[in-house]
């Protein structure tokens, strides 16, 4: 496919060098010829310098003949004014914009129709599902979901009191009764699509795919102990996601206290969450954290503006509430090695996200035509992984025929199966059939249909 992408940024970065690697005819438009120089020195990429609100700029761009227009520039106004464009010059090009301010979000569904785009994505309130998944379901370090939230992929540590630790992946599905499917598994840094005779042990980290009202079976089992609830939760920064979260928790039920340190700010968020306790203070000062209850707290999210603030906000409550959930925002810092061994909990990447969701609608835009569309995507385990959901509508040599007979290339799993109602976790005898949901999470990058599982 050919696709536009304006916007240079980490985002459009991060799109551009996943499309390119897919082997899409990628072109770049931004105004800082600096910002598209480490582009075109290591990905297979072309560019153009030049305003992406322009017509001259999107023609040499080659508008005219896209397939799609990304445009992640850091103006909302911007976006859609690009998008605007492509679409008046190629009607028959798809159009997505990052738009992040909260007065916009309204209006997305008017802004979609009245300027012809596929698809508005605002990063912070992504950010903000994240974590209110990642609260709702807080054993877990990870949480996707499938099937319109009917099927949870969740990430798990192996402890050395977990029933898990020493089983064979086999001897897990029995246990559960073929309710839960070991996915992904991680030992001592090896990542890889499990067989039956894996074995898992302490230390290990594991994703297991299951319907959602399995959750609290599985987990009482796993940890002999009840799933735990979240009550109480703190949010350090009341910005924009932090915003979105405490409207999202509030409305489930949650007490939430939120840590602002702008006076004017807090005034906002008190006239507009009446049900949230805003604080005006200094989250990176320790006594504001204790004198508000951070040690009886059972999540705590850092959402300040600088990463490195949160970064040791998360560590300091780590120490003080070791049984407190924390899940940690990072926004310019590149999650390394280093990064990933603190003990931060889960960590959120806003633009990671919006880069998922938008790669999200280029493959179910490639897998249109041919009968299964991409309705979801997530990178899990720091991009090694992609676990999808195809949504059959058409006839074809994967259907009507047992999973044991396929021929599925290595390293591919089908997790799940939903039908109708139905649940399946398959197994060797089970079949794929026209109009089911199929889960999909594989090592292997650029599945569009569901033929791509086949050798």
């Amino acid at each position: 496919m050919n696709v536009i992408i304006v916007g240079c940024g980490r985002v459009g970065y991060i799109i551009a060098e996943h499309l390119s690697k897919e082997s899409h005819d990628v072109t770049l438009v931004d105004t800082n010829e600096a910002k598209l120089a480490p582009a075109l020195a290591n990905l297979d990429v072309q560019a153009v310098v030049g305003n992406g609100t322009t017509f001259s700029a999107l023609k040499d761009a080659g508008v005219k003949s896209a397939d799609i227009l990304i445009a992640v520039t850091s103006e909302d106004e911007m976006n859609m004014i690009s998008c605007m464009i492509a679409k008046k010059a190629n009607p028959l090009c798809s159009t997505i914009a990052r738009v992040r301010k909260p007065e916009y979000l309204p209006e997305r569904n008017f802004f979609k129709n009245a300027i012809g785009m596929s698809m508005i994505i605002n990063p912070e309130l992504a950010a903000a599902k994240e974590i209110y998944s990642l609260i709702s379901i807080p054993n877990a370090l990870e949480v996707d979901s499938f099937a319109n939230g009917r099927v949870e992929l969740l990430k798990v540590k192996v402890t050395a009191d977990s029933v898990l630790n020493g089983l064979k992946v086999l001897e897990i599905s029995k246990k559960f009764d073929r309710k839960v499917l070991i996915c992904i598994h991680v030992h001592d840094g090896n990542i890889s699509i499990p067989n039956a005779g894996t074995v898992l042990t302490e230390g290990d980290v594991i994703s297991v795919i299951l319907p959602k009202s399995y959750i609290s079976t599985f987990y009482n089992t796993v940890s002999n102990s009840s799933l735990k609830s979240i009550k109480d939760v703190m949010i350090a920064g009341g910005g924009t996601t932090g915003y979105y979260l405490a409207e999202m928790l509030s409305d489930a039920g949650i007490n939430v206290k939120v840590i602002e340190s702008d006076h004017n700010r807090c005034q906002l968020l008190s006239s507009q969450l009446s049900r949230v306790e805003v604080i005006h203070g200094d989250a990176e000062n320790r006594d504001t954290l204790l004198e508000n209850g951070l040690e009886s707290m059972d999540a705590f999210v850092a959402l300040t503006t600088v990463d490195e603030e949160n970064i040791f906000l998360s560590l300091y409550a780590n120490k003080v509430a070791p049984e407190c959930k924390q899940i940690t925002r990072i926004q310019k810092l590149q999650k390394d090695d280093i990064i990933a061994s603190l003990p931060l909990g889960s960590i959120v990447i806003p633009r990671e996200l919006t880069a998922e969701y938008i790669l999200q609608h280029v493959r179910a835009s490639m897998g249109s035509a041919k009968g299964s569309n991409v309705e979801a995507l997530y990178e899990l385990m720091d991009g090694a992984v992609e676990g999808l959901e195809f949504s059959i509508s058409e006839e074809s040599e994967v259907l009507n025929v047992p999973l044991a007979q396929l021929s599925i290339k290595p390293q591919i799993l089908v997790a799940a199966i939903v039908r109708g109602k139905k649940i399946i976790t398959p197994s060797g005898s089970d079949m794929i059939q026209l109009n089911d949901t199929v889960v999909i999470v594989t090592t292997i990058k650029g599945l569009n249909d569901i033929r791509d599982i086949l050798n």
